[in-house]
């Protein structure tokens, strides 16, 4: 799987238009543009009856090939906006191998001023668009768009959807031979169901033969403009074989109303809720304490740190696209006081990870990260420093009670605080949440984001969850500390002021369960600060200062052995066993017996250090399971995430 972001190269025209140098070609028409859009994809596959029919709650989904400059999800969006019903949404799916860069993309668009309402909400999301699975939320939720950035033929066997219509674009078959294959025509027919549309603009032989060996009934239309002749035609073939074992299949949809329990009001509750509600669901917010975001998310500043690894795992996947779904939340907050995109320098601090640094470098872009020597570095960071190390210039830090109130903002969303759920009661379909004697609420639906808390519920008791106490340590700003312009880090991590105080931190502690900081803690974070920057230390006069009189706060992080969140369905743990004992024998089995899932149960969890990354897009994961939407991961990352793995690695252990 290539971790490496190539950008579209592009020359314009003399009237104004993209021409691509990969291809040789325009990316639209000169005279007809967006006509010809709405008369082959919009007109072919009816999409105004469909938008305008769609049932209460329904979600259109829109799968493309070639995204280009975005002027097909335009069109299809205005349409949408303007016929299906209100709460119905759209959720857009496009592979684009070449993405283009942020001013060309804004160059392009600008051409269609009528488009304007639509492309302008774009451009301001249209940030840390890197390789692999970028989400991207429009209108409060209502309209999902999710670009699948590489090659179409590495994307699509990782999308886990049902596609209602196909634009089948991207330059044309004489142009783009490698894309134009019976593989790709395959993975239509996967994501296809019986009567799903597609439309195209080219009337090739071997491609409209190779569709109708897919699965497709296609006919020719008389074409527009300078086009003779267009293409559109159905699914006709068999439905596909589900793709997943059956524990990691999907549980059934969720019938009747859609209201919905989230336990926790921390970054991974407030995210579930909000991607629920964006969905439709009522959603009630239980939380323990007086406010949210009182545990981990509390914390003044929290870094946007990307742990990546050069051989795309599972984990550096979902940190990739988990990275680029908060940036684009992140645009909606105010810039200086919620957050700020004053990047991340990671200090080379010894040889071995000046090494791991270098091959990253040449794995990411160089928009993602890139190396800086130490005279550079000092220069992008306004201090100081030991050595040179990593940028990161889209990272930076976010004050995450300001997220978490952002994303609990939602009409559908109420928040109920001094609520202790203690059990979990299951009655007449509807999962009851009870404090003791007392039955707070109860809904067909219940998300459980309490962290490692999570676990005091049966269904999860077992799942392999470790709590790490942490603290930070805040630092009054000076004068000469505010030059500090990029977070910096190596064992702990340096914010940039917010307001007065600088946030230092963060310890590690395996073993201790209280939450009062310590003076000792606070020492630690001082020596982790000398190693940052003896430079900076100086700036803020650490020399002089008592620990013993340092502000702080001690918070538990929440991890899993793998470092992956847990995120999706909750099974029944005995049954589970009962149904899969023969992989104790035989790990290659894969029993033809239905997953024994506790219909409406889902977690979000074990987000370590890294919940401002994970825990967002990890929202938009479980709203997807619960509603029946295009996973917004691979398939194959969603999986890593999926809470049975545990289960399932017992089992073939033998334990």
């Amino acid at each position: 799987m290539s971790t490496l972001l190539q950008h579209a190269q592009i020359d314009w025209d003399d009237q104004g238009r993209p021409h691509s140098r990969h291809y040789d070609d325009v990316y639209f028409s000169k005279n007809e543009g967006t006509e010809e859009t709405r008369y082959v994809f919009l007109e072919q596959t009816r999409l105004r009856q469909r938008c305008s029919e769609l049932a209460p709650h329904a979600c259109l989904v829109i799968g493309e090939t070639g995204f280009g400059t975005g002027m097909n999800f335009f069109c299809a969006w205005q349409l949408f906006a303007e016929h299906a019903p209100g709460d119905a949404r759209l959720h857009f799916v496009s592979v684009e191998k070449y993405p283009l860069g942020a001013d060309d993309m804004a160059r392009a668009v600008r051409l269609w001023p009528e488009l304007a309402a639509f492309t302008e909400p774009f451009l301001k999301q249209y940030v840390a668009v890197h390789a692999g699975f970028q989400q991207f939320t429009f209108d409060h939720g209502r309209v999902t768009l999710t670009l699948l950035i590489g090659d179409v033929l590495e994307q699509l066997p990782q999308l886990d959807a049902c596609i209602d219509v196909w634009f089948l674009d991207g330059f044309a078959p004489a142009k783009n031979p490698d894309m134009w294959t019976p593989a790709l025509f395959a993975q239509l027919a996967r994501l296809s169901r019986a009567g799903t549309a597609l439309g195209t603009f080219t009337t090739t032989g071997w491609v409209r033969r190779g569709l109708i060996e897919a699965g497709f009934t296609m006919k020719k239309v008389p074409g527009l403009g300078k086009k003779w002749e267009v293409m559109s035609g159905e699914y006709t073939g068999q439905p596909s074989a589900a793709m997943a074992a059956p524990w990691y299949a999907r549980p059934a949809p969720i019938e009747g109303p859609r209201q919905a329990l989230v336990i926790g009001a921390g970054l991974a509750g407030s995210a579930s809720a909000a991607s629920l509600a964006a969905r439709g669901w009522q959603v009630l917010v239980l939380e323990r304490h007086d406010a949210p975001a009182q545990e981990a998310s509390g914390n003044p500043q929290g870094v946007l740190y990307l742990k990546l690894s050069a051989h795309g795992t599972a984990l550096s996947q979902m940190i990739l696209s988990g990275f680029g779904y908060t940036r684009r939340q992140l645009e909606r907050l105010q810039k200086g006081r919620d957050w700020d995109a004053c990047g991340v320098l990671q200090l080379a601090f010894d040889s071995k990870e000046a090494e791991r640094q270098a091959k990253l470098a040449e794995a990411f872009d160089s928009g993602l990260l890139r190396v800086l020597e130490q005279a550079e570095a000092e220069t992008i960071a306004g201090v100081t420093l030991p050595a040179g190390g990593l940028f990161y210039p889209e990272g930076g830090w976010v004050h995450p009670p300001a997220l978490c109130q952002a994303q609990l903002q939602h009409p559908n969303i109420q928040v109920q605080v001094h609520r202790n759920v203690v059990e979990l009661r299951r009655a007449d379909g509807l999962w009851q949440a009870w404090d003791g004697e007392q039955l707070l609420a109860s809904a067909p639906l219940v998300v459980l984001a309490g962290a490692a808390d999570v676990r005091r519920f049966e269904p999860c008791a077992q799942l392999p969850l470790k709590r790490i106490r942490g603290q930070i340590t805040r630092l009054p700003a000076t004068e000469t500390s505010r030059e500090l312009r990029t977070v910096v880090c190596a064992e702990g991590y340096v914010a940039p002021p917010r307001g007065d105080e600088h946030t230092l931190g963060a310890s590690f502690d395996f073993h201790s369960d209280d939450l009062a900081p310590t003076v000792a803690e606070h020492q630690g974070n001082l020596t982790l600060l000398d190693e940052i920057s003896t430079d900076l230390a100086q700036r803020l006069g650490t020399a002089e200062l008592d620990p013993a009189l340092l502000q702080g706060r001690a918070a538990f992080r929440c991890t899993s052995p793998d470092y992956l969140p847990i995120v999706g369905p909750v099974a029944d743990p005995g049954a589970f066993v009962e149904a899969y004992a023969v992989l104790g024998k035989d790990a290659r089995q894969v029993p033809e017996v239905s997953c024994p899932w506790l219909q409406g149960l889902y977690v979000n969890s074990g987000h370590g250090s890294r919940g401002l990354i994970t825990a967002p897009l990890s929202g938009e994961l479980i709203a997807a399971w619960a509603s029946g939407e295009p996973l917004p991961l691979p398939r194959a990352v969603a999986e890593a995430c999926h809470p049975n793995r545990f289960g399932l690695r017992r089992l073939i252990r033998g334990k």
